[in-house]
């Protein structure tokens, strides 16, 4: 016992690149990919114009039901992309998929007139998902240095 007392402790740095070990980084890069599938779902709906959503009047962040249909669009596709880049384990796919997560909450959260309940069941998923990434980040930073 005295002797392990006595050994000087190395601390190991985490490196820049982390295997997804734990299970919120999973999670998040699965609910990306399936939340980035719904987003393009929703944007091609709004670009069919589909009787699907409603027309509201007078609010503040007035686009036409088209350009929602691309900002859908093209969040969704980046959503599926850093969900996917996310299984990989970079650490920069984490901070695109932080990025994209969040703006795809505020796209949605602007989306809330046209389609409230499932808006708000994306904003949630999507606020989900910056919280794994950021807190995967973090314990397997915290694993790294014990182990």
């Amino acid at each position: 016992m005295a002797s392990d007392a006595s050994r000087p402790r190395t601390s190991q740095q985490p490196s820049a690149w982390h295997a997804p070990t734990s299970g919120t980084t999973i999670t998040a890069g699965a609910l990306m990919v399936f939340g980035g599938a719904m987003a393009i779902f929703e944007g091609i709906a709004a670009l069919a114009r589909d009787d699907l959503f409603v027309v509201t009047r007078h609010y503040v962040f007035e686009f036409s039901l088209t350009g929602w249909g691309w900002v859908h669009l093209i969040l969704g596709i980046a959503l599926v992309i850093a969900g996917c880049a996310v299984f990989t384990g970079a650490l920069w796919a984490r901070f695109f998929g932080v990025a994209v997560a969040g703006l795809a909450a505020i796209a949605n959260f602007l989306w809330v007139p046209y389609y409230p309940w499932w808006a708000l069941t994306l904003v949630a998923v999507n606020l989900f998902v910056v919280w794994a990434l950021c807190a995967g980040m973090h314990r397997e930073a915290d694993t790294g240095a014990t182990a």
